[in-house]
């Protein structure tokens, strides 16, 4: 009965283990194109692509730190 139960689960942590890969990758690709669209929103107003790419850093460090805080709650 437990190797039964056991093995049902399988699909289901397959499947659960998946949909959350597709959720990072899919959020980590939004994140590069909502920054480079917003950088390329600043260049177009006349700014630097230096300054442009540093003042869209916190998008990316707003990822970053979404994907810390889900790492520390994996435990």
């Amino acid at each position: 009965m437990r190797i039964r139960t056991i093995l049902s689960l399988i699909p289901i942590l397959v499947k659960l283990i998946s949909s959350l890969l597709f959720l990072l990758i899919t959020l980590d690709w939004r994140v590069r194109r909502a920054r480079k669209a917003f950088e390329k929103e600043l260049m177009r107003q006349g700014v630097s692509k230096r300054d442009a790419q540093r003042i869209s850093l916190p998008i990316k460090n707003v990822k970053d730190d979404m994907m810390k805080l889900l790492w520390r709650f994996r435990s």
